[in-house]
Order: structure tokens, then sequence, then C-alpha cells
């Protein structure tokens, strides 16, 4: 199976390409330069592996939560390219993408990932590892810290990835669970099993059937001084 995938969903932006069982991966933390550096780092990865667009078999995205400009852009590049080359694409969670990596260089099998979501809210998900694919336990949200802190399982097996942590202490106020500070962002590598595991379990679609996941139906924000 030959399949590239791209996420800008949030600070980072990443894309891996594997052919022929071989691996040619990008990642930078690069906030608001996705844009810019989504298409340049796309076409590294081809070259290095010497393979086209029209070479490969399918296509994937980061389909959120996070930033919602970020999910556009991937969405955006990703409808390109596939109405280019007529590939059937995947969505993937960057929530699982980042509880997956956890599990490949922790061996963590039980995740808590939290993004910061602004506005006093992380966007949450619980995992658990199933024939090594990590699995949504429940359902993906976006709620006050102290909300996804009642959630928490406090078994110490637990693992916490994700920027959400960080930006929000009262999240593992109660459960003490540990928190892998080197995995805060979704990478695009650690979307290839989740994505292969989509294929073959019939997922993969055409691509106006994409649908980008925000979680929050509408953007609020605070009232400026004199604006009603």
């Amino acid at each position: 199976m030959n399949i590239l995938i791209i996420d800008t969903a949030t600070e980072a932006c990443s894309v891996a390409l594997e052919v022929n069982e071989h691996v040619f991966n990008r990642f930078e933390v690069c906030p608001q330069q996705h844009s810019q550096r989504i298409l340049p780092m796309i076409d590294e990865v081809l070259k290095e592996a010497k393979v086209t667009l029209q070479d490969l078999d399918y296509l994937a995205f980061g389909r959120g939560p996070g930033s919602f400009t970020g999910v556009r852009i991937a969405t955006g590049v990703l409808q390109g390219l596939a109405l280019g080359t007529g590939h059937k694409v995947v969505g993937i969670s960057t929530l699982a993408a980042m509880a997956q990596q956890a599990y490949a260089q922790n061996q963590s099998e039980q995740v808590s990932a939290a993004i910061d979501a602004r506005m006093s809210e992380v966007y949450f998900g619980q995992y658990q590892i199933k024939q090594n694919v990590m699995t949504l336990v429940g359902e993906e949200q976006v709620l006050p810290p102290e909300h996804g802190a009642m959630l928490l399982n406090s078994r110490s097996e637990m693992t916490g990835v994700g920027t959400g942590w960080l930006a929000y202490p009262e999240l593992n106020a109660k459960a003490k669970i540990e928190v892998l500070t080197d995995v805060l962002y979704p990478n695009a590598l650690y979307m290839l099993p989740l994505a292969k595991a989509l294929i073959a379990s019939g997922h993969a679609v055409d691509v106006d059937d994409i649908q980008p996941v925000y979680l929050r139906d509408k953007v609020t924000w605070k009232k400026l001084p004199g604006r009603e």
C-alpha cells in the first residue's frame, strides 16, 4: 500500500509517505506557516521516494480536532491532491495520532489526549490499544479541563499526551497520570497505522465525502469593548 498523509491541524506541520514499505516523513513546529510549508514538504518526500502522486494508492489527512485554520488548510490541500489523482482518502483523528505515538515510543496502552483548544477548553479523547492501533473509548469532545479531569481514569498505566496538559494543569489535578512532554502535537508519521487500519476496514472514501472535525459547532469569542 502506497499512501501519503498530511497534517496541519495544530502548531505542527507534518507529512508522511509510505511507498513499498519504506517510510519518508517531515515534521516541523511552524505556527502560522502551514500554508507556506505543506506543499514543499510534500514535494520533498515524493522526490526522496522517487515517486509521483499518481504512483500512490491512497491519501490521508489529519481531520482534526485542532485549529480551524489548520484543519481547513489540510482539508483544502488534500482535496486538491485527490481531485488531481482520483485517489480515495481517509481522515485521521489528531488526538488518536498522538495516542498512537505514545504507544509507538512509550508502549503506552491507555492514553488520554488533550489539545489546547483556547478559550479555557481542551479537545479531549481517551484511547486504548487494540491490535496495535489506538482505538477511541467513548467520544472525542471539547470541554473545560475540569470536566476532562473528572473523566480521567486514575490508574497508573494511563498516559497523557498533547498541549492541553501543560496549558491547563487542573486537567491532571486528580489523576496525576504520566504526561509525555515530548508528544505535544500530532505527527503524520504516527497516522500511518491508523490510516492503514481504516483503509483495511473499508473506510476510504471519495474526496467529496471527507469530513473535517472541529468539535466546536461555531467559533466563540469575547466581545470587544463597545460591541454588542
